[in-house]
């Protein structure tokens, strides 16, 4: 009898929660533009609307909320419109930050653990005011960023902040920010759908349409729903301190057969463990997890599929380990058993 497949890479996409299923089965009965005027109209407003509401309530956040396609589309829309004429970037951002950003924004380096240079930041802040964008959580290593330290000294140099907590939203508590980036697949809701989280409209260029003018196209609420019953359902965050006990065993057993924990001495999120083994490639360990029957990745599902060695564990200063890495990322089902069944094909590579 041939073993289930074991999927180990929630930092990409996970699983559609159940509760999000029902939400979205119940919302497809409404199809009509939520922004007309008449009855049936106004029956989808109050789906989407409500939706709204939930989710703003889940994620603690008292301002406005922007619907868009994802976290990128959210980065995006701030990093081109923020009333700001500069730019600043972090240099282990998810790919989308660099490109939103432009040419001509300032990339920040990091330490070896992955933490954003402070004096490098207190640089860039004193050629003027600018948009910075420090993502919350990084989506290869964990890695979570001292945002409100950083937030302070933006808030000093009348700057503003954009933070992607793609792979925070619904796990920790998101931090004080202008901007927050988060989207529905990376904490059980559909793809496809996610918000820009806005302190104040004002720093933010409109350009008319919906969402009060802010963000063009018929909205999705069937997705909508769907991303706030995920939310409200809190299986991720009910499961992290069981996921952080979780990493660290594995982590353990990842040292004991050799192979290196990627910026250990960082503070992480309990859900994603980077890894790098001597004994095999990162092309080569996806090959043979995969026929093993296991799904991992070895970085960002955006860039992964070039078989590249990692960037980040690149610009961390691992430029020997880069080639070697694994990103495990565990959903809120993920048990003991699980990653006992992945330690047993890592010892291959050790």
């Amino acid at each position: 009898m041939t073993e289930a497949r074991l999927y180990l890479d929630h930092a990409a996409a996970t699983p559609l929660h159940p509760e999000a299923r029902d939400a979205m089965l119940a919302a497809f009965d409404c199809w009509a533009n939520p922004n007309s005027p008449y009855a049936e109209a106004r029956q989808c407003n109050g789906i989407m609307e409500q939706a709204r509401k939930k989710i703003l309530a889940a994620l603690d956040w008292q301002d406005d909320l922007v619907f868009t396609s994802g976290a990128s589309e959210a980065v995006v829309i701030a990093a081109k419109r923020a009333k700001m004429p500069g730019r600043i970037h972090c240099c282990v951002e998810h790919d989308i930050v660099p490109h939103g950003m432009g040419e001509g924004s300032v990339a920040l380096t990091v330490d070896e653990n992955g933490i954003v240079d402070m004096a490098a930041l207190n640089q860039a802040l004193a050629h003027g005011p600018s948009l910075v964008a420090i993502q919350l959580v990084n989506n290869e290593t964990g890695v979570i960023q001292p945002i409100e330290q950083i937030y302070e000294k933006v808030k000093a140099a009348g700057s503003l902040l954009l933070c992607d907590a793609a792979q925070g939203a619904g796990k920790i508590d998101l931090p004080d920010a202008d901007f927050i980036a988060v989207s529905a697949h990376k904490l059980g809701g559909p793809a496809g759908v996610g918000a820009l989280l806005v302190k104040d409209l004002g720093t933010l260029e409109a350009i008319g349409g919906q969402e009060k003018g802010y963000r063009r196209g018929t909205q999705n609420v069937p997705d909508a729903a769907g991303f706030a019953a995920a939310l409200e359902a809190e299986r991720f965050r009910k499961a992290m301190p069981r996921l952080k006990e979780l990493r660290q065993s594995f982590e353990n057993a990842v040292r004991v057969m050799g192979g290196t924990i990627i910026a250990e001495g960082a503070p992480r999120i309990a859900t994603i463990g980077g890894i790098a083994m001597p004994g095999a490639t990162s092309a080569a360990m996806l090959v043979q997890l995969d026929l093993a029957g296991i799904s991992v990745s070895s970085g960002s599902a955006c860039s992964s599929g070039a078989m590249k060695g990692s960037r980040i564990v690149a610009a961390m200063g691992h430029e020997d380990l880069a080639n070697h890495f694994l990103r495990i990322s565990f959903g809120p089902d993920t048990t003991d058993a699980d990653i006992n069944r992945l330690l047993v094909e890592l010892k291959k590579f050790a």
